[in-house]
């Protein structure tokens, strides 16, 4: 009963989509193998302001590209996977892969010098240092309560086991710098 109405209401995203990509203004990343997980926009940074570990400073109205996973997409992928470190394994990989192309759309966007990193806003956090990324948490509470209702039916679509503790996971921010970006994954053509 669950897998079907799982199925169901992946449909109903998958219907819904173009019309939350039409309204967020975000953007496909050119790539050849079309299987790129993010997609992006620019975005004027409104948090606190935060130093990253490569002395990068992250201020208030700096422009960062934001990154959202394609829901639909990564959904897709992990129907039928049992057990969550296959889910996370997948999602990680999906991300690494993708990588990349968001590095090489960085270099050669025509704001490049005004981009200070990317930012992304996620409550499935884990393994995101070994890709490069920070965390850092969200300090307006009732942007990050908004965060936490608005994660809750893609987690509750991806996860197996829904447990109360894991509903209240926060959300945190996710930062690479555009130097790290480019060291890590650009490679010159």
């Amino acid at each position: 009963m669950y897998a079907k109405m799982r199925s169901y209401v992946i449909t109903i995203w998958t219907i819904l989509d173009p019309i939350y990509y039409f309204f967020t203004r975000l953007t496909y990343i050119d790539d050849e193998s079309n299987k790129n997980i993010f997609r992006v926009r620019l975005t004027r940074y409104k948090g606190k302001s935060c130093v990253l570990s490569d002395g990068t400073t992250i201020k208030k109205n700096d422009m960062l590209v934001k990154i959202h996973l394609h829901n639909v997409i990564l959904l897709k992928e992990l129907i039928g996977h049992q057990g969550e470190t296959i889910k996370a394994r997948i999602i990680y990989n999906q991300v690494k892969n993708s990588l990349p192309s968001l590095a090489k759309y960085l270099h050669n966007h025509p704001e490049q010098s005004y981009i200070k990193g990317i930012i992304g806003i996620t409550a499935l956090n884990k393994g995101c240092r070994r890709l490069g990324f920070e965390t850092h948490s969200i300090s307006n509470k009732y942007y990050l309560l908004f965060k936490q209702v608005v994660f809750m039916p893609m987690y509750c679509l991806a996860v197996s086991n829904v447990s109360l503790k894991s509903l209240r996971r926060p959300p945190m921010y996710l930062f690479m710098s555009k130097n790290r970006l480019l060291d890590l994954y650009y490679k010159e053509e």
